[in-house]
């Protein structure tokens, strides 16, 4: 069997990079290229990405107020208009997408970013789907809390979950977002973890006096979950911070089946009938 040539777009976030690989190295199957922002835009034409079967992407880009300056964002977070034309392109043609961490929580000022990662997590408080929502929490990270511990549990049969239908127990970060988003996406695995605000810490770039009275409604537990951008399948695990999972079996096992379901024939078939 050929092997899955997969894109790993990464940047803007630190991760443990001989951690986070060493995941791939193990999977006989897949074979990765590793490119940072904003060389990846170059690499995420439509010329160059045909070589690839799937992109994951593990990068943190496009947020205002940040200082982050590897993605050549404006000041308003929106990309080059090079980039947008390159991404619109990748899900015109089905590519596959798989979204870890705290990518689904790029470009927050991107509508086309929000569409494919499909979350609702909010880096402050704002309109969201025509209603005022608040910012998102988190737990873990870089932040005051430590990461969690809790058993992430499989809520459908599906092909991502094979393997992993009994659930595992990890150690990793997570984030506070209202529910409303979860009628949009397929449902694939849910923390046994209690979603109230006073478990997590207020959104870091948040205006201080949002932070100092930063208030949320119970949240939804949702942290796995399949979803479709035209006529792409995309795969988006909100678990994937560090070393913790990185190295869990069952973590693996989900990542592993993401790559090839997103891959697949059945998969674009799938995004192409949500499409229609």
């Amino acid at each position: 069997m050929d092997k899955l040539q997969v894109l790993i777009v990464s940047k803007g976030h630190f991760y443990n990079h001989d951690s986070f690989l060493a995941m791939f190295e193990a999977m006989e199957d897949v074979e990765t290229t590793l490119v940072e922002q904003p060389a990846a835009q170059v690499l995420l034409r439509p010329d160059h990405v045909e070589d690839y079967d799937v992109v994951l992407f593990y990068d943190m880009s496009g947020i205002p107020g940040a200082g982050l300056t590897h993605d050549r964002a404006s000041d308003d977070g929106q990309p080059t208009e090079d980039y947008r034309r390159s991404v619109e392109a990748l899900i015109e043609r089905g590519k596959g997408i798989v979204l870890l961490n705290h990518a689904a929580v790029s470009w927050p000022e991107w509508p086309l970013w929000r569409a494919i990662t499909g979350s609702s997590f909010m880096l402050k408080a704002g309109a969201l789907d025509g209603k005022q929502v608040p910012g998102s929490g988190y737990r873990g990270g870089h932040g005051p809390h430590p990461n969690a511990t809790f058993r992430a549990a499989p809520v459908a049969a599906h092909p991502v979950l094979e393997g992993i239908e009994g659930g595992f127990e990890v150690t990793d970060e997570l984030y506070l977002k209202t529910a409303d988003f979860e009628s949009r996406v397929l449902p694939l695995m849910r923390a046994e973890y209690d979603f109230v605000v006073e478990n997590f810490s207020p959104p870091p770039l948040a205006p201080p006096e949002e932070q100092a009275e930063w208030g949320h409604p119970p949240g939804s537990d949702l942290v796995v979950w399949a979803h479709s951008a035209a006529a792409s399948p995309v795969v988006v695990s909100e678990l994937g911070d560090g070393p913790a999972a990185f190295e869990n079996p069952g973590f693996r096992l989900l990542l592993h089946n993401a790559l090839r379901w997103t891959a697949s024939s059945e998969a674009r078939a799938w995004a192409a009938k949500r499409q229609g």
